[in-house]
């Protein structure tokens, strides 16, 4: 990253830059310039005070009080020496200077001709005419220089104004000096000014540059919180903008990303699942399938003539093709369950009646087995779910338990309510589930004990079924291995 010079410096040497060429510009202006504006502006002062004089107003004599007051003003605005002579070289008036040193002045611009205690003057004539000549001059003894116009009035009197320059050089240097002092004054203290100034800019922008690095790095936490009014406050409020809105627009990508992952998962999942059925459905169609073939070709191809023997052979076929019609089934009714297919209709109903029949439609898987089933009930209980599913959980957990009860051969089914909740359990007598397979059972086609499953002809999928249906029902289920056996439950609303 470049090594940056922060912006309070940068105005701080633009400022200081800007107030050097200021000063140097007006020590050089003052320095070329102002005797030329200084004589120019005494040229007017001259040819103002020789308008006045030169007004032809003959009402008014020289002698007057009038006059006298005017020819005062003129003097004393513009610090000018006046002399008016007649043809007769008479002083008709003056003012200021002593009035002989005037007309030596006056004689010498006329004739050329000094007195003898003068010696020559240098002369630079400015400006001439018909009437009068401004011009000038450096007086020899004193070396001051002097601007005066002489001439003749419209009365034919002879005039001489004169003004001295005063030093204009030595106001020009001490002009430039009090400058010189001014401008340093100036400088330090503007410079301390501009640098309060350039940092109370600075450092909003400087606060503004490190938000802005922190929301590059995605931290949308960091805002700008000043009160200004200005444009470094509009920008201030544009970047807690941009920050809400970048966070937002992130937020939303982030949702459609993690929906996006979801999506593909899911799809992956189902693929997986695809894959896992048609490995499982192919496994667990290959035996009957399998078994089918065989006893089939056995009597197409007369391996017995013994009638016993070939009714063996139909009791075989039928029997796998059961399994497989019942596998099918149960497939069909998961895939509806697990795809949402099937509407979940809630309704109020009896589960004890429907434990009754369930109870008594089970005998027939009894038989002749010792197997006892006990199931009491002091009162009817109401419970809320679609009772035909309900029913096929019923009779999933009776059949399971029934093919897996062992021991003392007992078979107990029991409803307990609890608040607004009933908990409907179904306890057999025989071995326990390993703990390694209990988060298994629920899985289509896994099997704990297969040689077990395959002889009373289950497939796997009977608690898969109870799975998705308490899954619709959006409740609990599950199962608990006892001291003597295993208890599978489910739980459905009383109210």
């Amino acid at each position: 990253m470049k090594k940056s010079v922060s912006l309070s410096k940068q105005i701080t040497f633009v400022f200081i830059c800007v107030v050097a060429c200021i000063i140097a510009l007006c020590f050089l202006a003052n320095s070329l310039f102002l005797e030329k504006y200084y004589i120019h502006n005494k040229q007017k002062a001259l040819l103002n005070a020789y308008n006045e004089l030169n007004k032809d107003d003959t009402d008014i004599e020289y002698a007057t009080d009038e006059y006298d007051r005017q020819l005062q003003l003129l003097c004393e605005r513009y610090s000018l020496d006046v002399l008016v002579v007649d043809a007769e070289s008479s002083t008709v008036k003056y003012m200021g200077m002593d009035p002989d040193e005037l007309k030596f002045k006056l004689w010498d611009h006329l004739f050329g001709e000094k007195s003898d205690n003068s010696n020559d003057n240098e002369k630079r004539v400015l400006r001439k005419s018909d009437s009068f000549e401004i011009c000038i001059s450096t007086d020899a003894r004193s070396k001051t220089k002097y601007i005066e116009m002489w001439g003749i009035l419209d009365n034919d009197n002879l005039f001489l104004i004169s003004s001295a320059l005063e030093g204009v050089q030595d106001s020009v240097h001490i002009s430039n000096k009090f400058l010189a002092y001014v401008g340093l004054a100036s400088l330090l203290i503007g410079a301390l000014v501009i640098i309060y100034v350039s940092r109370r800019i600075s450092h909003p922008i400087l606060e503004l540059s490190k938000i802005s690095n922190r929301i590059a790095t995605l931290d949308f936490d960091a805002k700008y919180d000043g009160k200004e009014k200005n444009e470094i406050g509009i920008l201030g409020e544009n970047i807690n903008k941009l920050s809400d809105s970048l966070q937002k627009t992130i937020s939303e990508l982030k949702t459609a990303n993690n929906e996006l992952r979801l999506d593909i998962e899911k799809k992956n999942e189902i693929d997986n699942m695809r894959k896992e059925f048609l490995a499982n459905v192919s496994h667990e169609l290959k035996t009957p399938i399998a078994l089918i073939q065989g006893y089939a070709e056995g009597l197409q191809e007369d391996i017995s003539e013994d009638p016993q023997d070939r009714a063996y052979y139909l009791e075989v076929i039928t029997d796998e093709a059961s399994k497989m019609n019942n596998m099918v089934q149960k497939l069909l009714t998961l895939n509806q369950l697990e795809f949402g297919n099937n509407v979940v209709t809630l309704e109020r109903f009896d589960i004890t009646a429907l434990i009754e029949g369930c109870i008594s439609s089970s005998r027939i898987l009894i038989g002749n087995t010792d197997i006892t089933i006990a199931f009491s009930a002091n009162e009817r209980v109401f419970v809320w779910g679609d009772e035909f599913m309900i029913e096929e959980v019923i009779m999933n957990y009776l059949s399971n338990a029934i093919n897996h009860c062992d021991g003392e051969k007992v078979i107990e089914v029991t409803i307990v309510q609890n608040g607004t909740n009933a908990r409907i359990s179904v306890f057999n007598t025989g071995k326990n589930i390993p703990d390694e397979s209990i988060e298994h059972i629920w899985d289509k086609f896994y099997k704990v004990d297969k040689a077990r499953t395959r002889a009373y002809g289950g497939s796997g999928i009977g608690l898969s079924i109870v799975k998705a249906i308490m899954n619709a029902h959006n409740h609990d289920y599950g199962v608990i291995n006892n001291d003597n056996g295993v208890t599978f439950w489910l739980e459905l609303d009383v109210e």
